[in-house]
């Protein structure tokens, strides 16, 4: 199996930390909206880095069950409801990303959001991968 290919283009700066744009062939993969929760839907994480992981992992092991890996992601889209933690925390964020990821980037964007439908949600992660 392999993953995505990264799309460059010509002129534009290098994104760092995302693609703009992956291209593959394969099965496509739609991974819903993952939460920070354990997968016993317990909570041991209740700030932001620790939700983004726990989601970010959670996403992850959609792909695995689905028979392939984080280098098959080929977009993220994070809904982040306190975008002042984020900007924050955002070095920690990377670094549980590549904890988790590698030097794997799809595509991805980052919104900030009022509210999540879990009311101790502070992240939910959507992605699609390419199987």
């Amino acid at each position: 199996m392999s993953g995505p290919g990264v799309v460059v283009v010509p002129g534009w700066p290098q994104p760092r930390g995302y693609a703009n744009g992956m291209v593959g062939e394969g099965r496509v993969l739609f991974v819903a909206g993952q939460i920070g929760w354990e997968p016993d839907g317990s909570w041991k994480k209740l700030d932001l880095v620790g939700q983004f992981g726990q989601a970010l992992d959670n996403v992850v092991q959609v792909v695995r069950a689905a028979g392939g890996g984080p280098e098959h992601l080929a977009s993220l889209t994070i809904y982040v409801t306190d975008i002042e933690a984020y900007r924050r925390d955002h070095r920690a964020v990377g670094a549980v990303y590549r904890a988790i990821m590698g030097k794997h980037f799809p595509a991805m964007a980052l919104v900030a959001v009022s509210a999540l439908v879990e009311p101790r949600a502070l992240v939910e992660i959507q992605g699609y991968a390419l199987l």
